[in-house]
This record gives structure tokens, C-alpha cells and sequence, in this order.
């Protein structure tokens, strides 16, 4: 399977680092007693969400935060509607005051993307070299899964985390509809995507929908 071209050669550098790292957890998995480039994906996901908690917990805070502060904004709007000046200098007031940035939550995003994309590009059309690339019920973590389990985990997990992440009934219309059709999007390209791929994306899920829990259980210690 032929690894997508576009804008491969500028996530090079990480997708090399990403291949060393993920060798060097496949050995771990062989000194363990159990190679698997399965495990050593997981282990690499597991790796790579942990050491950017902090920016995720910053994004999570973040859009917590405009959440909590969405009626009053509602009210802000309505009341400045014809006066998008004041609107502009009464949200700001609202922002310091209650301790929320609408842009914070995208910087930690940002600064993320080009790990994620060195991951696409790395399993898209790894080459496991000769190690034995079934997982569990996999025949080939190379191919798409034949029995269709992952895409529908990648689905699954990713409209919990999406869930989690949002509020559905403060939500407006369009984003309704867009936390309804993404799930549906991943499951669909997962089906023809390698299974390491979305094996990367189903783990990535389920790691994040723990450190969200993990925060939002944090954050409501900390107010009571």
C-alpha cells in the first residue's frame, strides 16, 4: 500500500523518530516474551498521549470553561446584538473575568497535529519487516480489518470522545449534526485505512476519553 504523498516530506523527520521508536518498542515486546507490532502501536499511542497531557488538559480546561460560560454569553449576545462593539468589549470582560480564552483551546491543538499527522504518515505503509504483522484477531495490521471490528471501534470511540468533549444539548444545530456525521466519516475511511492505522486512532480515543474523565474528576474535586 503506497504511503498518501501529500505533504508526506514535511512530517519526515517525525515519522523517522516515530519508526525508530516504535522498533525499539516491537524489541521491548520481543525481551517481554510476546512480539506484536500491535502492542508496540499501543504502547507508542499510550507513550505519546501521556507526554501531552499537559496540553491536553489545557485544551480540556479550556473548552470547559466556554462551555460553562455559554448562557451568559447567549445573553451578552441578545442584549448587544445591534452593538457589536460593546458585544465585542463585554465578551472580552467576561473572558478575564471568569478565566476562559477561546483560542487557548486550539494552541495545545496545534501544537499536536504534527505529532498526529508523523503517526498517519508512519503506520499508513509501515513496513514491518518480516515481523509477523497479525493482533489479536487481525490477520494483517497492514490491510484493513476483513472483520470490521476497528472501524467500528474508531467510530464508536471517537463519538464518545466527542461527547465527552461537548455539551450535546447547549450544542447549536450544525454542531449537532457535525458530532453525528464525523463518527460516521472515521468509520467509513477506516474501513479501507491499514488496520495499524486505525488501531493508532481507536487507542488514541480511548486514552483521551480517560484523561478527560480524569480531568473533569479532577476539576470537580477541586470546586468542591
Amino acid at each position: 500500500m503506497e504511503e498518501p504523498g501529500l505533504f508526506g516530506g514535511i512530517f519526515e523527520p517525525i515519522e523517522y523518530l516515530m519508526s525508530v521508536i516504535l522498533g525499539a518498542l516491537y524489541s521491548l515486546t520481543e525481551l517481554v516474551g510476546v512480539p506484536s507490532y500491535g502492542l508496540a502501536i499501543i504502547l507508542l499511542t499510550v507513550l505519546i498521549k501521556i507526554l501531552v497531557y499537559p496540553l491536553t488538559k489545557k485544551q480540556l480546561q479550556s473548552m470547559k470553561a466556554m462551555q460553562r460560560i455559554q448562557p451568559q454569553m447567549k445573553k451578552l449576545q441578545e442584549k448587544y446584538k445591534d452593538n457589536p462593539q460593546m458585544l465585542q468589549k463585554k465578551l472580552m470582560e467576561l473572558y478575564q473575568k471568569e478565566g476562559a480564552n477561546p483560542m487557548s483551546g486550539c494552541l495545545p491543538m496545534l501544537i499536536q497535529m504534527p505529532i498526529l499527522m508523523g503517526m498517519y504518515y508512519t503506520l499508513y505503509a509501515f513496513d514491518y519487516g518480516g515481523a509477523p504483522p497479525s493482533f489479536a484477531w487481525l490477520p494483517s495490521l497492514s490491510e484493513p480489518d476483513p472483520t470490521y471490528a476497528l472501524p467500528f471501534l474508531s467510530a464508536a470511540t471517537t463519538f464518545l470522545q466527542q461527547k465527552m468533549m461537548s455539551n450535546t444539548s447547549e450544542a447549536n444545530p450544525q454542531m449537532r449534526v457535525m458530532m453525528a456525521i464525523m463518527p460516521l466519516f472515521i468509520g467509513w475511511i477506516s474501513l479501507n485505512f491499514p488496520a495499524g492505522l486505525v488501531l493508532y486512532w481507536v487507542t488514541m480515543n480511548v486514552v483521551q476519553i480517560i484523561q478527560q474523565w480524569w480531568t473533569n474528576r479532577q476539576d470537580d474535586k477541586e470546586a468542591a
